[in-house]
């Protein structure tokens, strides 16, 4: 065997080890979503690169909520485990008494959803990284839809709302 064939059988079976890392990763024993546990601190999933996070985390803390931060590979496997619907995805996941939260959504509606405890929401969304939501406060805010994705896989505006400038 050549060099050039032990790197490509050295390649596949790193690209295998991976593959097989985030199946278990998916698979593994953290809590489920499905169990209403009230204990109000929201964990939320982050690569480790991605800065807009970090602010939405300090949003969430500014404004009195708990939050454990769990940085992961990547969000894929915590989306698919959560049930987290394609077309609502971000780029980051958190859960919070039995909820997923996709992405930058209020604080305010974070803490709407777990004191009214909806029995038919899954869990809400800001898809995308609307400009002006929190984390992602920059010039041309915009108007944005917070989504609720319902335990039947519907899905519903839960509020909509407009995007902040800068805040210096």
């Amino acid at each position: 065997m050549n060099l050039k064939n032990i790197l490509t059988v050295g390649v596949v079976i790193a690209i295998a080890a991976g593959i097989l890392f985030a199946r278990g990763q998916a698979n593994s024993s953290e809590p489920s979503v499905t169990s209403r546990d009230n204990s109000d601190v929201i964990t939320v999933y982050k690569t480790e690169a991605c800065s807009c996070c970090l602010k939405w985390v300090d949003h969430l803390e500014s404004n009195g909520l708990a939050v454990d931060v769990v940085k992961v590979a990547s969000t894929a496997p915590t989306r698919e485990r959560f049930g987290v619907p394609p077309k609502l995805l971000s780029c980051h996941t958190g859960t919070i008494n039995g909820y997923w939260v996709e992405g930058h959504v209020p604080a305010d509606l974070v803490k709407k959803l777990i004191t009214e405890k909806p029995e038919d929401i899954r869990g809400i969304a800001a898809p995308g990284m609307p400009m002006g939501s929190p984390g992602m406060e920059g010039p041309n805010p915009v108007e944005y839809d917070i989504i609720a994705h319902h335990v039947d896989g519907t899905t519903s505006v839960y509020a909509t709302r407009q995007g902040k400038e800068t805040v210096e």
